[in-house]
């Protein structure tokens, strides 16, 4: 469960969510969110899907994060070990250094660094409409892409797994839908569970055309 909850006395946060997802421990100090312990993305399955779904959910509602990877983390140290390639998530707020304190950007590890300059808002985002979803994804610059989906088997599959869900826990046509739009990088999948990747943008800080 959370380790505190918004006040209402705060203000400038009548944007706040009602409620984050709490799978993950977390504190919310004014309007930063902060995850008080490292964590160990690149082992995958839920915990990584469930971070990703707080990260994505943060993004959404513009709300900083600060978090940090354990430091033998595989996405980190080896790559090639990770139950996933980590450019799929570079459109999320990207974590602190390893060792949670400033060091120098020189040293740190090379996913981190190209983590850290890929990352922007507006990069990858769904809008939603009566009955299709239109999603934009700018991750690579040089491979931007723009996505209607308007199958009902694929809008109600990308809308479910914003919760990550067990692929055990989806019928046949699920599972079907979810290889369908993992191939696109609009679902991760890790170890047995999938988690929507793009948030839905509910504030624009630039023009439409920006982003």
């Amino acid at each position: 469960m959370p380790i505190a909850k918004p006040s209402l006395a705060v203000p400038d946060r009548s944007d706040l969510p009602d409620a984050l997802p709490d799978v993950l421990p977390y504190r919310l100090d004014g309007r930063l969110v902060v995850l008080p312990e490292p964590v160990r993305l690149g082992a995958g399955g839920r915990p990584a899907a469930e971070a990703v779904r707080l990260l994505r959910e943060c993004q959404s509602h513009v709300l900083p994060v600060q978090w940090s990877l354990l430091p033998d983390d595989p996405v980190l140290r080896d790559p090639s070990a990770a139950d996933f390639a980590l450019h799929h998530l570079h459109h999320l707020p990207p974590p602190a250094d390893a060792s949670g304190h400033p060091a120098d950007p020189a040293a740190r590890p090379a996913p981190l660094s190209d983590w850290r300059s890929a990352y922007g808002y507006g990069r990858f985002y769904y809008r939603q409409g009566p009955g299709f979803l239109q999603v934009r994804d700018r991750r690579d610059p040089d491979a931007s892409a723009r996505f209607a989906l308007d199958h009902p088997d694929l809008v109600a599959t990308f809308l479910a797994c914003l919760t990550p869900t067990a692929l055990d826990d989806l019928s046949g046509t699920g599972r079907e839908a979810v290889s369908v739009l993992a191939s696109e990088g609009l679902v991760l999948v890790t170890r047995g569970w999938a988690v929507t990747l793009p948030p839905r943008i509910r504030h624009w800080t630039v023009p439409d055309t920006g982003v």
